[in-house]
């Protein structure tokens, strides 16, 4: 299978994502559009990730309209539609809900539970990255993923799993936790909400890293498994 993945920033990248699909044998390809390249084509691939990116507010990028279209043409189709943080929002739009500020900015590591009506291969209760403050609304005929206490939606699925739409960040690795450290400015609200962790408690245990990596693993073995069977 040969993936597409879309960047929209160089400190926004696949971070676990990339090493995933090469130990599952699959081929993929980074777009960078933030550097101006492209949006491919729907039929260049097997499945299209839509990374992380700009929060609302911002002003709207060249490629944005582009990468629109993309998304709304995967989704009358029938391959395998992963969007992350920004790329979630976007699916979340091209279906129909509402995207907006979150009450909190939530960033760190925060416990998210399962969905009583769930459809996602994790456990009932798990910690994952969170960086974010723009939330989204359930679409219509999608299945929630669960919550954290600043964000009760933290993902979807749609069209019997082959589109899932991710708040949460269950791709993040020490280095680009770093790196959206390093160079991203926090999100609005975040010195003020109680749902944030400095950078000392973000990096401090490696392991728990280490434990994101089996939620990946369920999660992207249950969403390629979910589109092709569609």
């Amino acid at each position: 299978m040969h993936v597409h993945l879309l960047q929209h920033s160089p400190h926004r990248g696949p971070a676990r994502l990339g090493d995933w699909l090469d130990s599952m044998g699959h081929s993929h390809t980074v777009f960078h559009l933030d550097e101006g390249e492209l949006p491919p084509r729907p039929a260049e691939a097997d499945a299209l990730i839509v990374l992380d990116g700009p929060e609302e507010g911002e002003p709207a990028p060249d490629w944005e309209r582009r990468e629109r279209k993309l998304i709304e043409r995967a989704l009358d189709g029938r391959k395998p539609l992963l969007g992350i943080g920004y790329g979630a929002r976007l699916i979340a739009e091209a279906l129909g809900a509402g995207v907006s500020r979150g009450t909190y900015a939530e960033t760190g590591w925060q416990a998210v539970t399962l969905a009583d009506d769930s459809p996602f291969d994790l456990p009932e209760r798990f910690e994952a990255f969170m960086w974010h403050r723009e939330v989204f609304g359930l679409p219509e005929e999608a299945l929630p993923l669960g919550g954290s206490r600043a964000s009760p939606l933290q993902g979807f699925a749609w069209d019997a799993g082959r589109v899932v739409g991710l708040l949460c960040h269950l791709e993040a690795t020490p280095e680009s936790v770093t790196a959206m450290l390093d160079h991203l400015p926090r999100p609005e609200g975040d010195a003020r909400s109680p749902h944030r962790q400095d950078r000392e408690a973000m990096l401090a245990d490696p392991r728990r890293f280490d434990r994101l990596a089996p939620l990946l693993d369920r999660l992207m073995t249950q969403w390629l498994r979910s589109g092709r069977a569609t």
